[in-house]
């Protein structure tokens, strides 16, 4: 979601500036309107004038008097940022992974200890029967993308690095955002060809290659050459997804067509450790399906996981066994956006507490201008003013503060916005991501008017209720 707050009655940040700015506004509207229909714009004016003058005169308790306004608008503009940024950041993270795909992974049944006496090769997982059904989406689905995994020893003259043996298809660059450094990706030609050619991450080509330039070279794999085509840019590692997905190592693959895997290394395949052998009938490790759909538009999302359910269905029906898995990383994204929603409504409740003391701060401050001024009131009302010019005047006054203090807690939010995270950068040596959220600026802004409303109103009212000959009698 691009927008902060939701227009939802259950959120209590959202209810709270909405009063706070409705009550303000609400109080503004009367008083203006009275003001207007007794006299005038001259009135407001020259009220406005009196209190720039009368702030003017008493530079330093005015700053401190609006120093509360100034901290809590730029806190709501800062923190707003600060958060947006983050989340963003962590959101970014999630729809690289594709968040309009859906990952299907064979995953290994538990162990069968009778089934194991009987056989030692495992057979599980996906298979073409399962890519055949998965087709019959149609133009639900604009892309697919099968691989087989198998770990292997990759040799280059005396060199040796293990590897991870990638079978794929072209669209699996595209679908992981891969970006080449030199050379080209698999072809639909070499799939269809069956070509011995392979593209090298670029751990495992720095390991063989640490001076020569892998290119037209051939890297051994289970005694069969394969051809250097391409070299894959490094990339930082991803992480699984809720324990269903898989980290993916791009660094340490090596690609090769998934027709040239079938045809060279067969069905089974063999692994060796700690003295154990082992061997496994995988056809197809992983299938990542991308929906035809927005991940922005509600009916986009609704498509993605009708068609995420029906392929957990199909897949129940067929596979008894259970082993697949299926992993929707739209799913994770949506959590993630109300983890952000959550955390953004406490930004703005704590910003706003803020606002809230520095209101406080304004009434303190102009009920004792009320009672420092109790004479001069006293001769306004001698002179002709009427109760409603008095309350005009000290209502004013509070607003020109919050206004001008608003002002600068934008230009304070905004400066700590573009320049913290430089510092933070030099400081600590990673980025912090920011993001200005345009709607919070003027949120904060008329809010902080409403405060002045608000909390100047009770001053205001107690000058216009003061009795002219007492007021006068005051020293």
């Amino acid at each position: 979601m691009n927008a902060y707050l939701q227009l939802s009655p259950t959120n209590p940040a959202l209810i709270g500036l909405v009063v706070l700015l409705v009550c303000g506004l609400g109080a503004w509207l009367v008083v203006t309107g009275r003001i207007l229909t007794g006299g005038g714009a001259a009135k407001v004016r020259r009220s406005v004038s009196l209190a720039v003058k009368s702030l003017w005169l008493h530079k330093l308790r005015s700053f401190l008097s609006v120093l509360g306004i100034i901290i809590g608008t730029s806190a709501v503009i800062s923190l707003m940022a600060f958060g947006e940024g983050s989340m963003q950041d962590a959101l970014a993270d999630i729809k690289r992974q594709g968040a309009t795909n859906i990952i299907v992974r064979s995953v290994k049944p538990p162990d069968d200890s009778a089934t194991a006496n009987r056989s030692f090769v495992t057979s599980y997982g996906l298979n073409a029967k399962d890519l055949s059904r998965f087709s019959t989406f149609g133009d639900a689905i604009s892309r697919m993308v099968p691989i087989r995994v198998q770990p292997t020893e990759a040799r280059y003259l005396e060199r040796m690095s293990n590897a991870r043996v990638i079978a794929t298809v072209p669209g699996y660059a595209e679908v992981n955002q891969l970006e080449m450094s030199r050379g080209r990706f698999l072809v639909e030609a070499d799939d269809h060809e069956i070509k011995n050619v392979c593209v090298l991450g670029s751990e495992i080509a720095d390991k063989l290659f640490p001076t020569e330039d892998p290119m037209d070279n051939s890297v051994i794999l289970r005694s069969m050459r394969f051809t250097v085509v391409g070299v894959v840019k490094e990339r930082m590692p991803t992480g699984g997804s809720g324990g269903s997905q898989a980290a993916e190592e791009y660094n340490r693959d090596i690609y090769i067509p998934f027709r040239t895997s079938l045809a060279r290394f067969g069905e089974i395949i063999f692994t060796r450790s700690s003295g154990s052998r082992s061997a496994e009938k995988v056809n197809i490790s992983q299938v990542t399906l991308t929906v035809d759909a927005e991940v922005d538009s509600p009916t986009g999302r609704l498509k993605v996981q009708a068609v995420g359910d029906e392929i957990k269905r199909m897949l129940d029906k067929d596979h008894y066994k259970r082993d697949t898995a299926v992993t929707v990383p739209l799913d994770r994204l949506e959590e993630a956006e109300r983890a952000q929603n959550r955390f953004t409504n406490l930004l703005v409740l704590i910003a706003s507490i803020s606002l809230v003391v520095g209101g406080i701060g304004i009434m303190n401050i102009m009920l004792a201008t009320v009672t420092e001024r109790t004479r001069e009131i006293g001769i306004r009302r001698a002179l002709g003013a009427k109760r409603r010019d008095i309350t005009m005047q000290f209502l004013v006054e509070a607003v020109v503060q919050t206004t001008v203090g608003g002002l600068c807690g934008v230009l304070l939010g905004l400066g700590m916005v573009f320049t913290v995270p430089v510092v933070w950068k030099l400081i600590a040596g990673s980025a912090l991501p920011a993001k200005v959220h345009v709607p919070s600026i003027f949120l904060s802004l008329f809010v902080s008017i409403g405060v002045g409303v608000l909390f100047g109103w009770y001053p205001a009212q107690r000058a216009a209720r003061l009795d002219p000959i007492e007021a006068l009698r005051h020293d």
